[in-house]
């Protein structure tokens, strides 16, 4: 079913404005969904517009232009993701250096208490047990 004359006339009005650069209702990027937008119309509307939709896909042939802000924010995402990267990496460096120290700290505990044992018995050894005759005290 073909759109209605009045309705053809908002869509190439809006194609106009889109391709000229001077959206009113949208962001300007060259997209069906901003034609429909832009021509204040339903997205099957502008697909039921084949003469129309035919001239927009011959005009817009070249690949969808990104709006300002849409180039701000995929800059803004790419270098959040570099940072990332960069933060995990780090991230992962130090937790493999803080794995190795407790490693190393838990040996040095043990082998402390290796120690403290050995210098215990050593202790040990050395006490000579004094026995002999205990005279009573005089009254």
């Amino acid at each position: 079913m073909p759109v209605s004359e009045a309705t053809a006339a908002k869509l190439r009005e809006a194609m106009a404005r889109l391709l000229a650069g001077q959206p009113q209702r949208c962001d300007g990027a060259l997209t069906k969904e901003n034609l429909a937008r832009e021509a204040q119309v339903s997205h099957a509307t502008v697909h039921r517009a084949d003469d129309i939709l035919a001239e927009w896909n011959a005009q817009v042939a070249r690949p969808v232009r990104r709006t300002p802000g849409e180039v701000q924010r995929d800059e803004t995402i790419a270098e959040l993701k570099s940072r990332l990267r960069k933060a995990n990496a780090k991230a992962s460096e130090l937790q493999d250096k803080l794995d190795a120290l407790a490693a190393v700290t838990a040996n040095l505990y043990h082998e402390n208490i290796e120690l403290k044992k050995k210098a215990n018995r050593r202790q040990q050894n050395r006490l000579a047990v004094l026995t002999g005759g205990t005279e009573p005290a005089p009254d």
